[in-house]
């Protein structure tokens, strides 16, 4: 792994199935405790961006996070977080942050993906019927640097991968 590739910026964290899925009805498909505990890991202390649905289906704002809502209901208030009617403008207020999350949803990430510099996937090793999907990640545009494939979790019969993505200059 070369010095660029360790950069941080803005990333995409997500788990998505072999089919993108990403959930159904607002919550998600799977628990799967080993992704949550990496999902905090990386995220705590930083600014977490998400879309309306996926706050909404969250019990409350993470915490140790700064968390930032995109929506355009411009009366929209949310406890411990903040509002913004854009992508462009939550990155605008995070400039200070060095890797700021996208965490969702499936719109979020599609409006995001132009605009980010890194993505943390992990991916469920099967196919799931969902209503939300994680965009194509083309090869073209995207590099995998990392890829660590778990055969069994611990508290889920899944098998999973985390895969680091990086933008291709």
């Amino acid at each position: 792994m070369s010095l660029s590739d360790k950069k941080k910026g803005v990333t995409i964290i997500a788990a998505a199935a072999e089919n993108n899925a990403l959930g159904k009805d607002n919550k998600l498909i799977w628990h799967l405790s080993e992704d949550l505990k990496r999902f905090k890991k990386l995220t705590y202390g930083h600014a977490i961006i998400m879309g309306r649905k996926t706050f909404e289906s969250m019990p409350m704002a993470l915490p140790k996070r700064r968390n930032i809502i995109i929506t355009r209901n411009k009366f929209y208030l949310a406890k411990g977080a903040e509002v913004c009617n854009s992508i462009e403008e939550a990155l605008s207020i995070v400039k200070d942050d060095l890797q700021p999350f996208i965490i969702g949803g499936g719109e979020i990430y599609r409006q995001s993906m132009e605009l980010v510099d890194r993505i943390e996937l992990t991916r469920i090793h099967e196919e799931f019927n969902a209503d939300t999907f994680f965009p194509n990640i083309p090869e073209t545009k995207w590099k995998l640097i990392s890829e660590n494939r778990f055969l069994n979790s611990s508290t889920a019969n899944l098998s999973y991968s985390y895969l680091t993505y990086i933008r291709k200059s």
